[in-house]
C-alpha cells in the first residue's frame, strides 16, 4: 500500500455523519462565489466563440491563400469538433466522478488550449481536422466537469439562476465571435493567411487567462465526502467558509447526511440510476434535451441560409441579422433566471418551453404566408429565442441537479452527448433538406414540427418535472453511498 492509499484509508470511517452540504448551502453570496462563476463559466463563452468563429471562417478557409479546404472538408471539420465534444463529455465525465472536479477542470481546459492554439497553426486539412477534434474533446469534457462543480459549490437558493446564466453565456461568445470575425478577416487590417489564425488565437488567450483563475476553485467537499476523504472535506469547507466571510450558524433542523463511503460511480452505477431508480427523470431530461436541440437546429443554425434564399439578403449582411438573435438568446436566461429560483422550476421550465413553441407556430405560419420581411422575421425569432434559450439552459440545469452526486458528471455527459447527437446530426440534415426545397410552406411544416416538440416537452415537464428550487442536491437525489 502506498503512502497516499494509507492516508486515504486512515481518513475513511465506516459511516460519516456530516452537515457539510447544509453549511455550503447556508453561505451568503460572496466574492468567492463570483470568482467561482467567472473561473468555471467561461466554458460556454469559449464554446459559443468556437462555433461562431468556425462558421464565419468557412469561406475564408476555402481560399488557396489559407488552407484551401473544399466545402465538404469545412463540414467534415465541424463534424470532427462535434465528435470530439461527444467523446470528451463521456470520457471526462467518467473521470470527473472518479478523480474529482478540481483535477478534471484543469485537464479539460488544458486540452482545449492545446487544440485551439494548434488549430491556429494548421497547414492542411488533416492537421486542422485533428486539432478541431482535440478542441472538441476539451469543450465536451468541460460541460460535465463544470456543471457538476457549479451545482455542488453554489448555495441552493441561487443554483437555478446561476446555472441558467452560465449556460446562456454561450451566446456571449457567439456575439463576440460574430463581432470579431469581420474585422479579423478584413484584408485591409490583416493578411489573408493571418486573420483566420488570430481568430482561433482569441480563444486560446481567453483560456490562458482563465487557467490562472481556476487555481481558486476548490475541490467539491460533497465529492470528497462520498469518496471517503472526510478530513479533507472538512478542511476544504472551512476554507470556503472563510473565503465567503465566515460560517453561519445552522438552524436546528439542518439536515444531517449519513454516508458510507464506497465506489458507487461509473457506467454500471449510472445505468442502474437512470434505468431503474430514476427512469421517469431520465425520460424527462431526454425530452427536454431533444426538444431544444431540434428547435435550435430548425431556427438558428439554418437562419443564414433562410435569409439568403427566401429574403434575398446578401451573404455579407447575414451577420447583422444573426447578432440580434444571439443577444436575445443571452437576454432570456439573464432576465428570467431568478424566476426559476422564486416562482419555481416546473412552472418556469414548462412556461418557457410552451411560450417558445406557441410563438414559433405563429411565426412559422406568417413565414409560410410570406407575411414577414427579413427585419420582422428576425424580430420574431429574437423573441422566440428569448424564451427558448431559457428553456434550453433549464434542460442542462435539470440534467445536472436531479441525479445522485456519485454519477452526476457522467449523467450530464450522457445527456449532453444525446442532445448533441440529436441536434448535431438528425436536425441539420432534416432542415437542410427542407430549406433546399425552396418552398416556404414546406419549411413552415418543419418549424411547426419543432414547435410541437417544445409543447410536448412543456407537458412532460408539468407531468414529470421536479420542484428543485432552493432544495439541497441531497434532497433531490439521495447519494448512492448514503446510509438507508
Amino acid at each position: 500500500m502506498t503512502a497516499g492509499e494509507a492516508q486515504a484509508t486512515a481518513e475513511r470511517p465506516a459511516v460519516v455523519r456530516t452537515q457539510i452540504p447544509a453549511r455550503l448551502d447556508r453561505l451568503p453570496w460572496s466574492r468567492f462565489h463570483s470568482l467561482l462563476v467567472l473561473a468555471l463559466g467561461v466554458t460556454w463563452i469559449l464554446d459559443g466563440l468556437e462555433v461562431t468563429i468556425v462558421g464565419a471562417l468557412g469561406p475564408a478557409l476555402q481560399d488557396r491563400a489559407t488552407l484551401g479546404l473544399t466545402t465538404t472538408q469545412v463540414g467534415e471539420a465541424a463534424s470532427f469538433y462535434l465528435a470530439g465534444a461527444i467523446a470528451g463529455a463521456l470520457v471526462f465525465g467518467w473521470l470527473t466522478d472518479r478523480f474529482g472536479r478540481q483535477t478534471v477542470i484543469f485537464l479539460t481546459l488544458g486540452v482545449y488550449l492545446a487544440g485551439v492554439l494548434a488549430s491556429a497553426l494548421s497547414v492542411d486539412f488533416a492537421m486542422f481536422a485533428l486539432f478541431r477534434l482535440v478542441t472538441g474533446l476539451g469543450i465536451g469534457g468541460e460541460y460535465a466537469a463544470i456543471n457538476s462543480a457549479i451545482d455542488e459549490l453554489i448555495p441552493a437558493r441561487w443554483r437555478g439562476r446561476i446555472d441558467l446564466i452560465v449556460n446562456g453565456s454561450f451566446w456571449l461568445g457567439a456575439v463576440a465571435g460574430a463581432a470579431a470575425t469581420p474585422l479579423l478577416l478584413d484584408p485591409r487590417l490583416f493578411p489573408v493567411n493571418v486573420g483566420w489564425r488570430l481568430a482561433f488565437a482569441i480563444g486560446g488567450v481567453l483560456g490562458l487567462g482563465i487557467l490562472f483563475l481556476r487555481r481558486l476553485v476548490p475541490e467539491s467537499p460533497r465529492w470528497l465526502i462520498t469518496h471517503g476523504r472526510y478530513d479533507r472535506a472538512e478542511r476544504m469547507t472551512a476554507r470556503i467558509e472563510a473565503r465567503a466571510g465566515g460560517a453561519l450558524p445552522l438552524p436546528v433542523d439542518a439536515p444531517i447526511l449519513e454516508i458510507r463511503p464506497g465506489g458507487a460511480f461509473g457506467l454500471r452505477a449510472l445505468a442502474r440510476a437512470l434505468l431503474t431508480q430514476y427512469r421517469r427523470r431520465t425520460a424527462l431530461v431526454l425530452t427536454l434535451m431533444a426538444a431544444q436541440a431540434f428547435l435550435y437546429n430548425a431556427l438558428f443554425f439554418t437562419y443564414g441560409v433562410v435569409l439568403t434564399r427566401f429574403e434575398a439578403v446578401e451573404p455579407q449582411r447575414v451577420g447583422l441579422f444573426i447578432l440580434p438573435l444571439a443577444v436575445g438568446n443571452f437576454a432570456g436566461p439573464l432576465m428570467l433566471g431568478h424566476l426559476f429560483d422564486t416562482v419555481g422550476r416546473k412552472p418556469m421550465i414548462a412556461g418557457s418551453y410552451a411560450l417558445a413553441g406557441v410563438l414559433m407556430i405563429a411565426t412559422a405560419l406568417a413565414f409560410g404566408a410570406g407575411a414577414l420581411t427579413a427585419v420582422t422575421q428576425t424580430a420574431a425569432w429574437m423573441v422566440i429565442f428569448f424564451f427558448a434559450s431559457a428553456a434550453a439552459s433549464a434542460a442542462y440545469l435539470t440534467a445536472s441537479e436531479i441525479f445522485p452526486l456519485e454519477v452526476r458528471a457522467l449523467a450530464i455527459a450522457v445527456f449532453y452527448a444525446m442532445g448533441t447527437l440529436i441536434g448535431g446530426l438528425a436536425a441539420p440534415t432534416l432542415y437542410g433538406a427542407l430549406v433546399a426545397t425552396g418552398q416556404r410552406w414546406t419549411l413552415c411544416g418543419g418549424y411547426v414540427f419543432a414547435a410541437i416538440l417544445m409543447l410536448v416537452a412543456a407537458v412532460v415537464e408539468l407531468w414529470l418535472g421536479v420542484p428543485a428550487e432552493r432544495q439541497p442536491l441531497e434532497a433531490l437525489a439521495t447519494p448512492l453511498t448514503a446510509v438507508e
